[in-house]
């Protein structure tokens, strides 16, 4: 039911997650810049810190780039579409404070990430582009790809739990972590959610040494800026859910999901982007199978259990 309470719940929240946002940009350039031997930002504000409200003043006083060719209407709002999908996408998201609590959290989640497959396709399509169109098209197949296996890997955390709201999962995981019997299964959701989130090594969608920038490549000012928001917004989220589904619960959120978005940015460091057929044969003939198997035996384990 709506109060004030939730609704300054959730605003508070999302106003966290914008800043958070922000200051995940710097860690990654600033890791990055390391791993590279280099020092990154570190001259505009004490240490850098202000780096990140320079890049946003520049962005979004930038120049909108009108194409001659390109399909308005789409253009224009798959950007906006795509932040207003991250904002409902981190809705569901239990904290400590008043938000809501989702019975069907985990159907909600998944129902939301995969419109994203439509912004994608919009932007890349809406920009009449030869290089935005196929960065676009490799995106929506590897997308729709690992969201088979990723469905599959919640199932089981649901089958454990017999809930698919995250707080009571959470809470059967105060006798015991899931990764104890699910490892596996969170090597290959943390896997997964890489190429979901379009990040090295499977970050097909904006291959810069093949596709210039890939699906956004005509795009600058606000509507890049809002892009890259909410591609970095959904890494933190997915960061979250696999100390959510598998690390302890909401309970370690801030300490192990600050670690799983610097495992993010260390794998864009360290390793080489994948071939695409390799890619899509890792999600197909390796992960799903992996995935269903792992869903039947957790089917059994409940079973077993109950007779018990």
């Amino acid at each position: 039911m709506w109060d004030l309470g939730v609704f300054f719940g959730e605003l508070i929240m999302l106003v966290m997650v914008l800043v958070g946002v922000a200051f995940v940009t710097l860690l990654e350039r600033s890791i990055l810049g390391y791993i590279q031997l280099r020092k990154g930002p570190n001259k505009v504000g004490y240490l850098g810190l202000l780096q990140p409200i320079a890049d946003a003043v520049k962005l979004f006083s930038s120049e909108i780039v009108w194409l001659k060719l390109m399909s308005f209407y789409f253009y224009i709002y798959s950007p906006i579409f795509g932040l207003a999908f991250f904002f409902f996408l981190w809705v569901v998201f239990p904290v400590v404070f008043g938000t809501f609590d989702f019975v069907l959290g985990l159907m909600y989640f998944f129902c939301f990430s995969s419109l994203g497959v439509y912004v994608l396709f919009g932007c890349g399509w809406a920009s009449n582009s030869v290089y935005s169109l196929l960065g676009a098209m490799r995106g929506v197949a590897q997308m729709i790809s690992y969201e088979v296996s990723l469905i599959f890997i919640v199932l089981c955390c649901v089958v454990l739990s017999s809930s698919y709201d995250f707080e009571v999962i959470s809470e059967w995981q105060r006798l015991v972590w899931y990764f104890v019997f699910l490892f596996p299964l969170m090597i290959i959701w943390v896997v997964s959610c890489l190429a979901e989130t379009n990040r090295t090594p499977f970050d097909f969608a904006e291959g810069e040494s093949e596709l210039v920038s890939g699906f956004n490549v005509e795009y600058g000012g606000f509507g890049f800026a809002f892009i890259f928001m909410a591609e970095y917004g959904i890494i933190m989220l997915m960061a979250c859910l696999v100390v959510v589904l598998f690390l302890g619960g909401v309970d370690w959120v801030v300490f192990l999901g600050g670690i799983m978005v610097s495992f993010w940015i260390w794998v864009r460091g360290a390793y080489p982007r994948f071939r695409y057929d390799s890619l899509m044969g890792l999600a197909w003939r390796g992960y799903l199978p992996v995935s269903v198997n792992y869903l039947i035996g957790s089917f059994g384990f409940v079973l077993f259990i109950f007779l018990l």
